[in-house]
């Protein structure tokens, strides 16, 4: 059941198209989902397909093809690592070996305490800076290198909710 605070929130997003077009506010839909519950579930997608008039699958298609969307609960904490070739070229997997390692959590996972994620990217547009990584899909850094992911821990792990 979506509430009136979504509702209200997804009509702002829906009333930026023309009204035969309403299926173009999914990706904000789908954000304020995640933002409300920390992940897209598949019931949370069949809200928003059933709200924008759109196929349940048309939604999960929008869902599982970008990574900025969640469809398990995540850490409080989410690496996205670029591993794609102009990372790659510039230590990409190193930087994500290392936090896995540093975290004792393999790629994909999250760890005991539920506070970091750490997950392989695509492409996030910074290849002059790599190698980069996406925290939360929102703040990029940039150049990696072990030591800056040691302190880029230390500082999330003080301000841990």
């Amino acid at each position: 059941m979506i509430t009136d605070v979504t509702r209200a929130r997804f009509d702002k997003e829906v009333a930026k198209y023309p009204a035969d077009q309403k299926q173009s506010a999914v990706m904000a839909c789908l954000a304020i989902v995640q933002q409300e519950q920390g992940f897209v579930s598949g019931e949370s997608e069949k809200l928003v397909a059933e709200y924008l008039g759109m196929p349940p699958i048309a939604v999960h298609e929008v869902t599982t093809f970008y990574n900025m969307y969640n469809q398990l609960p995540l850490g409080q904490f989410k690496f996205n690592v670029c591993t794609n070739l102009p990372c790659q070229l510039r230590d990409g997997q190193k930087a994500l070996d290392h936090l896995c390692h540093k975290l004792g959590v393999e790629e994909g996972g999250t760890t005991a305490d539920g506070l970091f994620t750490v997950q392989k990217s695509e492409c996030l547009g910074a290849c002059a800076d790599a190698p980069v990584m996406l925290v939360n899909d929102r703040q990029m850094v940039s150049f990696m290198n072990n030591a800056r992911l040691d302190e880029l821990l230390a500082t999330l792990r003080a301000h841990k909710v």
